[in-house]
């Protein structure tokens, strides 16, 4: 059940709605590092080290805010759609900027990241599109790994060059890297056929 809250407790009257507003900061931060500092990096850089320490805490506290609305029944219209819309700024923000700069976009080739963004787009409006007929369309678990697997491989390739790492461990980082990032393609790709299927059904069954 969804939490009432009070016109003078607000929307960030509780921790998750707080936790994620400070998520979805921290993803503006990430992305001036970025924007004013990225292409002036080197290996084992500070300011790369900076922008991999702050996404990895903002993609590792994902689950909090989730976690903290169930546990103390604050789960608000808010945090539904907030915290999702954080976790596509953060990621598709930070798929963007590494596949427009020079040391990353061989890990990030922006095709990849056009194809990702496709994909957001289009679950995005069949969900909305679904909602309006007043049918729900829930996140799914192929969805779940999808994110995941982006977050590994945005950790990996910034995590790549943000340490010093002897020959031997950047040459399987590296690999790793394009591991993952072929990884966010095919399950962007498995998940959003999975949405077009689901939806076919749920309407399907909703005409029945």
């Amino acid at each position: 059940m969804s939490a009432s809250l009070s016109p003078r407790e607000g929307v960030f009257a509780h921790w998750p709605n707080r936790i994620t507003a400070l998520r979805f900061l921290g993803s503006l931060v990430l992305f001036v590092i970025l924007s004013v500092w990225g292409e002036t990096i080197g290996q084992g850089s500070l300011v790369v080290q900076i922008a991999f320490w702050l996404f990895v805490g903002i993609a590792a506290t994902d689950w909090l805010d989730g976690y903290l609305a169930r546990r103390g029944n604050f789960v608000t219209a808010f945090g539904r759609i907030a915290d999702p819309f954080v976790d596509k700024v953060m990621v598709m923000g930070t798929m963007i900027f590494l596949a427009v700069m020079d040391w990353s976009r061989p890990w990030f080739p922006a095709w990849i990241v056009v194809i990702v963004l496709a994909r957001e787009f289009l679950v995005t409006g069949i969900r909305g599109y679904v909602e309006s007929l007043g049918l729900a369309f829930p996140a799914d678990w192929f969805g779940k790994v999808k994110m995941i697997v982006q977050c590994i491989a945005i950790g990996v390739v910034l995590g790549l060059f943000a340490f010093d790492w002897p020959s031997v461990l950047h040459e399987a980082l590296a690999f790793l890297g394009h591991l993952f990032v072929w990884g966010t393609l095919l399950t962007s790709l498995g998940s959003g056929l999975s949405y077009v299927l689901k939806t076919k059904k749920i309407l399907a069954g909703a005409t029945s």
